[in-house]
């Protein structure tokens, strides 16, 4: 069976939303590509900064609630039924429980081909790109870089701080059956 998700995961400013952009031009089907960001923006206001739905701390920390877990939890159940449809998708995502997490997402994909990717990059280096982009709490690229990866098992690994994206994503579009 041929993939139908590819799963990015690692901590923010590690370089996934540029090696989806980069799948997207390579890959020669049509792959959409959602993130955790883009599900975080869909937020109603409520849920943004609130306990039970997800908080960002000055270092960094990111807090989730139930009513993030609930909303998530439908979010990735309506990517694999657009899957299940025929549309191929590229998932970004920070793993904020480790293993946890991807047992979530992957009861969500039952019976779906998933490819598991690991994105990796040197917390120092993560952090400059974070302060570069100027658009996240200082202090999360760093504490997120190995965290997401705990207990996570993947198919394929990559390392942006050693290659860029564009070398990424054509190592992942080998794998892509």
């Amino acid at each position: 069976m041929a993939t139908q998700i590819i799963v990015l995961n690692g901590g923010s400013s590690s370089g996934k939303s540029g090696i989806a952009r980069c799948l997207q031009a390579i890959l020669p089907d049509p792959w959409l590509s959602l993130s955790i960001d883009d599900l975080i923006d869909a937020m109603p206001p409520s849920l943004v900064g609130s306990g039970s739905g997800v908080t960002f701390g000055e270092q960094g920390e990111v807090e989730v609630g139930e009513a993030f877990h609930t909303v998530a939890a439908a979010w990735m159940s309506g990517i694999a039924e657009m899957a299940r449809r025929g549309a191929h998708i590229i998932v970004d995502d920070v793993f904020l429980s480790g293993a946890a997490s991807q047992d979530r997402v992957r009861a969500a994909f039952d019976g779906l081909e998933v490819l598991w990717v690991g994105v990796h990059c040197d917390p120092i280096i993560a952090a400059a790109r974070e302060l570069a982009r100027g658009d996240r709490v200082g202090g999360m690229a760093a504490s997120q870089a190995t965290i997401a990866h705990e207990g996570v098992e993947y198919d394929l690994e990559v390392d942006t701080s050693r290659a860029e994206a564009l070398e990424c994503a054509r190592v992942i579009a080998g794998w892509v059956g």
